[in-house]
């Protein structure tokens, strides 16, 4: 009974004092929304991002998040809460229309429900000691008040005194009788206006957030000819975020933008975890409970792999993958998607960019040329981005892997990376060295001031192939007495020849250097 009364007394003065500051001060009026009725989402690569799998941890590109909201607004000054944006979101980026009057202030009120930021706020204010026997499973309660901070230990003053709390052989938990104000369950941007009518009015809401990013990956299927190829492009997208945006539109900006901002490894995207350590006794987990309602559920790092993105369905027919369409974008590419999709917190999804079928390659081996070379040369697919070619679309630039038929089954035999291909442009495919292919160089004879080279190119294949070498002469030097025509590509000198089924071709020439 005297620790219901402590408890309530406890809360009592806590509400009028509210009061009292509330007469002094008048707060602006409250108008919180929920959840946006629509939204899109639009990802930017990282400027420098790497390859392979996404590290959902630290994803440093960028989103354009932009929300539609109905919101009924008061007369006069009042503030209005946009609860459920990124957690990521550089507030000062964040622009609000549709309000009767201008936006007077914006905060971003990233102080998330945690744990450690439960813990923190409620300093100084009572709650409730519950204590458990490990043996019985009986429990105890007590009105206590917390008088340390969330580094350390927990110290809490009970009717006996100071304590340090989970210093014994008793199972405690704090239980909060409230909220403290301004500590919100989801990441939430709050505006100050003035109107001078209440209306009814549908907000925009556009800001940049960290924490997302996207990447390409190409799939070539060779046909059995070794000529032609069937190409399948894939996007996938990761958000590193906490708030996941459902049924949104979706898109990717292909390019790199001049645009570059540093940033703090935790962007808001922090855990909040809590642990408290007894100082007298070995370290025993403390466990924090709550009455007040929990926080969304965060999903775990995931891939989901779409497929077919949504289907679309016609009298139960087979459905076709919905692809995403390409837009121009200034110098820029757009790429969005048709069809509504979620981006979920801190997951990653594949989403169908393209598939072209019967797509012109031409197959070459090419190796660097000096008289220290010895290596195998490197097969590489070559065509040209155009229709004619089986193409003619932009390509941002991803990883790409090649599979070559055996028997009824396609067999992966390599790929790398590549770069943003604009329509028109020569696209080259790296697929792997091949032992097939040998190249090896040799100094024949010199000279005070040349030297005389020999470059053979070994074919171990069943067909001719075709070898293209880049020559190594460094730009004070002169090229003289090749055995065969070179012409020269990109500043160096490029030597494409023919070499016959398990054959051999050699090419000779000379490097003088100037006096």
């Amino acid at each position: 009974m005297r620790a219901s009364r402590l408890t309530a007394c406890l809360i009592a003065a806590l509400a009028l004092a509210g009061v009292r500051a509330g007469a002094e001060a008048p707060q602006d009026q409250v108008i919180t929304s929920l959840a946006p009725a629509g939204s899109s989402v639009t990802i930017y690569r990282a400027p420098y991002g790497g390859e392979g799998e996404f590290n959902l941890e630290w994803l440093q590109g960028y989103a354009l998040i932009t929300e539609t909201r109905e919101v009924d607004i008061p007369a006069g000054r009042a503030t209005i809460r946009f609860e459920g944006v990124a957690a990521g979101m550089m507030p000062e980026s964040a622009i609000v229309t549709g309000l009767p009057a201008g936006v007077r202030e914006k905060n971003l009120d990233a102080d998330l429900l945690s744990p450690a930021s439960l813990y923190a706020r409620s300093f100084g204010r009572p709650v409730t000691l519950r204590r458990t026997h490990g043996k019985s499973g009986k429990s105890s309660e007590e009105p206590a008040i917390i008088r340390s901070g969330p580094d350390g230990s927990v110290i809490l003053q009970t009717k006996d005194g100071f304590e340090a709390a989970n210093c014994g052989p008793l199972n405690e938990q704090l239980v909060y009788p409230e909220l403290p104000a301004g500590l919100s369950p989801r990441p939430t941007l709050s505006v100050q206006t003035d109107s001078p009518a209440p209306a009814r009015a549908r907000l925009t809401l556009s800001y940049l957030a960290w924490g997302f990013d996207w990447r390409a990956n190409y799939v070539l299927r060779l046909r059995p000819d070794g000529r032609h190829a069937d190409m399948t492009a894939w996007v996938s997208l990761a958000s590193s975020d906490t708030t996941s945006f459902p049924d949104t539109t979706a898109a990717v900006v292909g390019g790199k933008l001049n645009f570059d901002e540093t940033r703090s490894y935790d962007s808001g995207n922090g855990s909040g975890y809590l642990t408290f350590h007894c100082y007298l006794s070995p370290p025993q987990p403390m466990s924090v409970g709550m009455a007040v309602p929990a926080p969304p559920v965060m999903m775990e790092a995931a891939d989901i792999v779409m497929t077919a993105a949504k289907m679309e369905r016609r009298n139960d027919a087979a459905a076709a993958p919905v692809v995403m369409q390409g837009e121009d974008l200034g110098d820029l590419k757009l790429y969005r998607m048709p069809v509504t999709t979620t981006v979920a917190a801190r997951a990653q999804k594949q989403v169908a960019l393209f598939d072209r079928k019967v797509i012109a390659v031409t197959p070459f081996y090419s190796a660097w040329l000096d008289d220290g070379t010895d290596e195998d040369a490197a097969l590489i697919l070559r065509t040209h981005n155009k229709p004619a070619d089986g193409l003619g679309i932009a390509l941002p630039g991803g990883a790409a892997r090649v599979f070559a038929p055996s028997g009824e089954e396609f067999v992966l035999i390599g790929g790398e990376p590549f770069t943003d291909k604009a329509v028109g442009e020569t696209v080259e495919i790296a697929v792997a060295p091949s032992p097939q292919v040998h190249v090896t160089g040799s100094v024949t004879a010199s000279g005070p001031r040349w030297r005389s080279y020999r470059i053979t190119v070994t074919n171990a294949n069943p067909r001719a192939i075709t070898f293209e070498g880049k020559l190594r002469v460094s730009d004070d030097a002169r090229l003289q007495q090749p055995s065969t025509k070179l012409k020269r590509q990109d500043g160096n000198w490029l030597w494409t020849v023919s070499v016959p089924a398990n054959g051999r071709a050699v090419l000779t020439y000379r490097v003088a250097t100037p006096d």
